[in-house]
């Protein structure tokens, strides 16, 4: 049973045949089958050549030997003539084989290369397919790091396993089997004995192979958690620095990646043992040849010379051993070969993933109209990631068609899962859905979404510009299908391109230019804008419809992006229209506008309105109220009010009832506010680009796309950034390379012993004398054996241990270090979350890839080649400097084939992180993708990012591999011009023939190691520049914004880490400016504008003044500059003039932020990062301080939220999924309060903070938050709120109204509902009862 445990599984054995069909994955095209079988043959063909080498020089061998054992005649020159010139006539044809070796070495190389580029390429679009064909469960089980983990790692391993490495690999197995044949023709006795090399290897290599995978699986799983951390902290940067979270997730990552470090040194030691092992078998196996062949020697020349000559027994041992060291070299490409099978089976695992619901097929009905009538039938339904879990009880409603529904209720009873109902992202698990009398399960999935547009709770906008985020809602339109081609063609990113590089600065004229599609595109885009009240900031924006949104949308404020979103969803004239909380993060007046916009679209469609504001469904035909899982009541608004039931409660909860008798009665009061919102549309001139402290959280404005010339860190010295981290292995260093050096040594070693051997053997010598002689060395040979085994397990578990504890260190600190900067150096220079990702995850793995087996191999290598040159120049100098002279081509051409491969990939890299960049996009918004159909589309635009590098592929290719072809074959060329010179040396009398083989051992070895180093070119290349990267992020100046506050120290890194954090920590102390009484806040003339739009003012001179406890509302129209408040305070930017003060200290000034101790921020997106509810709240903590069970559980209950946690089978350690996909947006609303509140904060600042939450909840949260204002830190805690409800802040002590930029009014409720006509219409709309 224990012999069983420890045996490879059948899987291991199934890698060999998992890489064949690695190689003919994807629907490879007759062209790749091409390559394929060129490759291989021209691979199988190259190794050939070298084994009919050893005929020649067995022959030349004899000649030799006839030469110094003949007699005295041969000194005449005659005889010695003639001897040369049959030396001569075998030096020719190892010249014409050494360049038959250089073609066919050439043509494999260059199939292989495009090969696994080509099969990279497809593996990559397959994966991405199968992605966007999967239903929403699957990516509720994703974690967000895993596709651009999947991206960069995956595909790297399987590229580079797939390279010419195999060219390599076969052509090195070519060789031995040549060798073999050759063998047994040459001497079937003793090459009988060697055949034991076979099964010996292939034990070696399965079960190496089986560890290998599994090692190399579970680092991986690992690393996709740590990088998923990673993504989540810069997407969120504001919020983890607001939050001082920075050093949980530093702890969190860490943790993770101390798995990965582990798996990574498992995985190390089983390659050393591989290793150690491949040497030892090779020179046992030569030690066995020498002495055997040394017997049947000494038994011919005993006989008289019958049977075998020298000759012969050379070539048989010269092949073999020459065979085994060539074998030798395919170590450091197994490990290769075993990542590109573990990382295709990991991808394969989802590509091969069947989904329920598949959005791209063209199966099911396809009714050319229907009528919108929606009926549910008993729908019962629980998430797939927790089953146990009830959402919807035996649901029965029917939405009829041409009429608006509204659906009503407390947060998390079901009302938004109803809306993924209807747009089919998830089956109901009993019951059914139908539409127009079809169920919805028998349509096709593309066709029904076209018929339905669906307005989430949390908008989400693609890095495109305003114009194509429209555009995407008329993709799977079906009144639109004429558009089709032209949607997913490039014409509308050229037409935008044109526009903001000043081509045709005029849309319009562009448009036109670009053909009638374009034109309507644009016309339809600009009608949805309009009637989703989006035309006026649009206007505004310096490119108009052509202006880019940012990643996320990242770009414009909360509010102007639910009008795009709502002009993307009008902008396909809908049959069924399902608004999700449509207008939350929308003022009162702007709401308005809008509800009549909908509802004048609404005429003749079905429209399912979920909605807290209660005010945006008074006109439904029918409100349904939910509660936990059911309906509790039905009815319209007039009807539900007469019954004084749950929704008469709602609305009493939500009327503003202060002076309500007193405003019915202003002149005006009763008018339509036309020049009221005249007034809020120019107030929004102003502060049109107010993006705030929630987009900030967001944390990534690219002001386009594309433009990534100035993203990139300047690179920095690689020793200075990385010695310190190595400084503190030196002693396991010295012992790696100490063994290297063994290793390199081990071959001028062989070289001795050969050469000795070779000269022991002539038949000149006494039979005792060649059989002693032949024990002694073969003997010494097994010795050699022995140290190989050693000296490369020592040096490749030494080099493993110190990579993985290295790059560990590297990755920590590169996650330290993004963390540091501030959030003004996120958004600058186009950086993205992807491309700063990759700096872990791209530059991580190619440092790791190189790091550990390849620096051995590299000095070993070299240490090698000192030692031939200095051995040789020592032994025979007259024939070793003549050898020197191919030494320059060697260097030469590999060095031409790394510095190639670097301009390549430094000239698409831009290419290739912005395919990533389009990928882990459409994962991150799969339900906007899904709801729009947009699969096909996301392809287009992928292939089109990748077209460029894919045209310079084939060149790219043709010009590497010359070198890579000079510097394999230069070995045959060497061994040629080292024979005719030798053999010139030794009939002169000028060297011995021992002297001579020695050196022919010696330098030919090293040619070939040489060469085959130069294999390992890409991967040299590629780590070269990512430790440059890496080393240029690491030696940036912290930034002070966010270097302190770390939260606790990261566990687990290692010392010199700790001490960097402590002088982070002493540099950023000083006297905290919040007072015990909450805190007093005063703006004087602060004037700002985003970094991202420096031309457009977001706050104009902006003034007021707050007192310590007192609860502040801030209110204006969306995009008036209130988020941007919050983010001055929290000091996420610095303001272009005037000051900041709490507690009369200048923030603006300061350079530290340990104020940001005392405040608490709940932003207007709620983020939630990947791990427990325990885990989520204890972000929110005081840094330094690990709260209690009671502290989160105080929290929860003041948010409302703690009844909602114990409901859930597994309570606070419930896990919340990617982004907090796994709850309802009010309860990601309410935790993102407690996770406030557990800090206990004297300064609270809520963003919208009840958009998401029911009538009830929000009372709920009210009262809580009353306590928590009273008591909080003992002392009362100063409150700032924006709020686009005025129920939420009617209570405040003091009212800012901001618009454009500007305080244009403040006072109490009642005193701005006295003098401020717009305040009042706000209000006025909001009073239902």
């Amino acid at each position: 049973m224990g012999l069983r445990q420890h045996l490879p599984s059948s899987a291991s054995i199934k890698s060999f045949f998992g890489f064949i069909h690695l190689l003919l994955y994807a629907e490879p095209t007759w062209l790749d089958k091409l390559f394929l079988v060129a490759g291989v043959i021209c691979a199988v063909g190259a190794g050939v050549p070298f084994p009919l080498v050893g005929i020649v020089f067995g022959q030349l061998v004899d000649d030799l030997n006839d030469a110094t054992c003949g007699d005295s005649s041969i000194a005449n020159g005659g005889t010695r003539d003639g001897l040369q010139g049959d030396i001569n006539d075998k030096i020719l044809l190892m010249v014409y084989i050494a360049i038959a070796t250089l073609v066919l070495i050439y043509a494999h190389c260059v199939c292989w290369s495009l090969l696994s580029q080509r099969l990279a390429q497809r593996v990559r679009e397959k994966y991405l397919s199968s992605l966007l064909r999967q239903d929403i469960a699957f990516f509720d089980a994703l974690e967000s790091g895993d596709v651009s983990s999947r991206l960069d790692g995956d595909m790297q391993a399987i590229e580079t396993g797939t390279s010419e490495k195999v060219g390599v690999f076969l052509t090195c197995v070519s060789f031995c089997i040549t060798a073999y044949v050759i063998a047994f023709i040459k001497d079937a006795a003793l090459a009988g004995m060697l055949v034991s090399l076979i099964p010996a290897f292939l034990i070696m290599n399965v079960v190496g192979g089986h560890y290998i995978q599994k090692y190399s699986t579970s680092m991986t799983e690992c690393f996709s958690k740590a990088s998923s951390i990673a993504s989540e902290g810069l997407s969120h940067i504001g919020l983890v620095h607001a939050l001082g979270a920075k050093g949980r997730l530093e702890e969190k990552f860490s943790g993770y990646l101390s798995g990965a470090r582990r798996g990574g040194i498992q995985k190390a030691l089983a390659t050393a043992v591989q290793a150690g092992l491949l040497y030892f078998i090779a020179f046992s196996a030569n030690a066995l040849a020498y002495w055997q062949g040394s017997r049947k020697i000494a038994s011919r020349v005993e006989d008289g010379g019958g049977g075998t000559t020298v000759g012969q027994t050379y070539t048989v041992i010269f092949i073999l051993v020459d065979g085994s060291i060539v074998l030798s070299q395919v170590a450091p490409l197994l490990p290769l070969f075993g990542s590109a099978v573990a990382a295709f089976q990991r991808l394969k695992k989802d590509i091969d993933n069947i989904p329920t619901i598949i959005s791209t097929t063209n199966s099911g009905n396809r009714p050319s109209a229907v009528s919108g009538n929606i009926r549910f039938s008993d729908v019962s339904f629980t998430y797939p990631s927790r089953p146990e879990h009830s959402v919807l009880n035996r649901l029965s409603f029917e939405a009829e068609a041409g009429k608006m529904t509204a659906i009503v209720g407390l947060s998390g009873s079901g009302k938004s899962t109803i809306a993924s109902l209807v747009a089919r992202f998830y089956d109901p698990k009993s019951g059914s859905i139908t539409l127009a009398g079809y169920d919805i399960r028998t349509l096709n999935v593309r066709q029904l979404r076209g018929y339905i547009s669906l307005v989430p709770q949390e908008p989400s906008l693609l890095d495109r510009s305003i114009l194509e985020n429209i555009a995407h809602g008329l993709v799977s339109s079906p009144p639109h299908q004429h558009l089709s081609a032209t949607l997913l063609s490039d014409a509308l990113d050229q037409l935008v391109s044109s526009v903001r590089t000043g081509m045709t600065p005029d849309l319009d004229k562009a448009a036109a230019a670009a053909g009638k599609n374009v034109t309507e595109i644009v016309e339809l885009a600009r009608k949805a804008a309009e009637i989703a009240d989006a035309t006026l900031f649009i206007e505004k924006l310096e490119y108009g419809l052509a202006t880019s949104v940012g990643s996320s949308g990242s770009l414009i404020s909360g509010g102007q992006k639910q009008r795009i979103a709502l002009a993307r969803a009008l902008v396909r004239d809908p049959a069924i229209l399902v608004l999700d909380e449509a207008t939350a993060a929308l003022d009162s007046a702007s709401e308005r506008r809008i509800q009549s916009a909908i509802e004048r679209a609404s005429a003749g469609r079905t429209v399912i309105s979920i909605a807290h504001r209660l005010s945006t469904i008074r006109n439904a035909s029918k409100i349904i109220v939910m509660r936990t899982d059911n309906i509790i009541e039905e009815g319209t608004h007039e009807e539900l009010l007469g019954r004084e039931g749950p929704y008469a409660e709602m609305v009493r909860l939500q009327t503003v009832k202060p002076k309500e008798e007193d405003m019915s009665r202003k002149p005006g009061a009763n008018n339509d506010g036309e020049a009221i919102e005249d007034m809020v549309e120019q107030s929004l001139i102003g502060g049109t680009e107010e993006k705030g402290a929630a987009k900030a959280v967001e944390g990534f404005g690219s002001t386009d796309a594309n433009d990534d010339s100035d993203s990139e860190i300047p690179k920095a010295s690689t020793v200075s950034t990385l010695m310190p981290m190595l400084r503190r292995y030196l002693l396991l260093l010295t012992l790696a390379f100490f063994a290297a050096l063994i290793v390199g040594g081990t071959y001028p070693a062989a070289g001795a012993i050969f050469g000795n051997l070779l000269s022991s053997l002539s038949p000149c010598n006494p039979v005792d004398f060649i059989r002693s002689r032949g024990m002694l060395l073969a003997g010494m040979f097994f010795m050699l054996a022995c140290v190989e085994f050693l000296a490369n397990f020592t040096s490749w578990t030494s080099f493993g241990i110190i990579a993985e504890k290295t790059v560990y260190q590297v990755r920590v600190r590169s996650l330290q270090q993004l963390f540091s900067q501030s959030l003004q150096w996120h958004q600058s220079s186009s950086r993205t979350p992807t491309g700063l990702l990759g700096y872990i995850t791209n530059d991580g793995n190619a440092l790791a890839s190189f790091s550990g087996s390849i620096i051995g191999t590299l000095f070993s290598v070299v240490v090698n080649f000192i030692a031939a040159i200095v051995l040789s120049h020592i032994l025979a100098w007259r024939i070793a400097i003549v050898c020197l002279v191919v030494v320059p081509i060697l260097l030469g051409a590999g060095f031409m084939q790394l510095r190639s491969i670097a301009r390549f990939a430094e000239k698409h890299a831009g290419a290739f992180s912005s395919s990533i960049g389009i990928t882990v996009e459409a994962v991150s918004h799969i339900r906007t993708v899904a709801a729009l159909s947009l699969e096909e589309l996301t392809m287009h635009t992928y292939k089109r990012s990748l077209k460029e590098p894919k045209k310079e592929m084939v060149v790219q290719s043709l010009k590497t591999n010359v070198w890579l072809a000079v510097a394999n074959s230069c070995g045959n060329f060497i061994y040629a011009f080292a024979y005719w010179w030798g053999s010139k040396n030794i009939l002169e009398g000028k060297a011995s023939q021992t002297n001579f083989f020695i050196v022919l051992m010696a330098m030919l070895v090293s040619a070939q190691l040489w060469g085959q180093l130069f294999t390992l070119a890409p991967e040299i290349s590629r780590a070269g520049r990512a430790m440059s990267r890496i080393s240029g992020l690491l030696s940036l100046h912290l930034d002070s914004d966010s270097s302190h506050s770390s939260g606790i120290s990261t566990p687990d890194t290692d010392d010199d880490l700790k001490e960097k954090d402590k002088d982070v920590e002493a540099f950023a102390e000083a006297p905290r400016p919040i007072s015990p009484i909450g805190a007093s806040i005063e703006f004087r003339d602060v004037m700002f504008s985003y970094p991202a739009r420096p031309n457009i003012q977001v706050l104009d001179r902006l003034s007021l003044s707050i007192q310590p406890g007192q609860f502040c509302a801030l209110v204006g129209p969306s995009g008036a500059g209130k988020s941007t408040v919050l983010a001055l305070l929290e000091r996420f930017y610095h303001p272009s003039s005037g000051s900041v003060f709490i507690n009369g200290f200048d923030i603006s000034r300061s350079h530290n932020t340990n104020w940001r101790d005392d405040i608490a921020y709940v932003p207007q997106d709620n983020v939630m990062f990947s791990g427990s509810i325990r885990f989520n709240l204890s972000l929110g903590a005081r840094p330094n301080h690990n709260p209690t069970q009671e502290e989160l559980e105080e929290a929860c209950n003041l948010a409302n939220v703690h009844d909602v946690i114990i409901s859930l089978p597994q309570g606070y350690e419930t896990d919340v999924g990617s982004g907090g996909s796994q709850l309802s947006g009010g309860q990601r609303q309410r935790l993102s309060i407690a996770r406030a509140l557990v800090r206990k904060p004297r300064l609270l600042l809520l963003d919208e903070s009840t958009s998401a939450l029911d009538a009830e909840s929000e009372r709920a949260l009210e009262e809580g938050l009353e306590r928590a204002r009273r008591a909080g830190a003992g002392n009362g805690v100063t409150v700032i709120a924006i709020a686009h409800r005025l129920r939420t802040i009617a209570k405040a002590d003091v009212i800012f109204m901001i618009e454009g930029g500007r305080v244009v009014d403040q006072g109490r409720h009642e005193e701005l509902v006295e003098r401020s006509e717009s305040y009042r219409i706000n209000a006025l709309h909001q009073m239902l009862a």
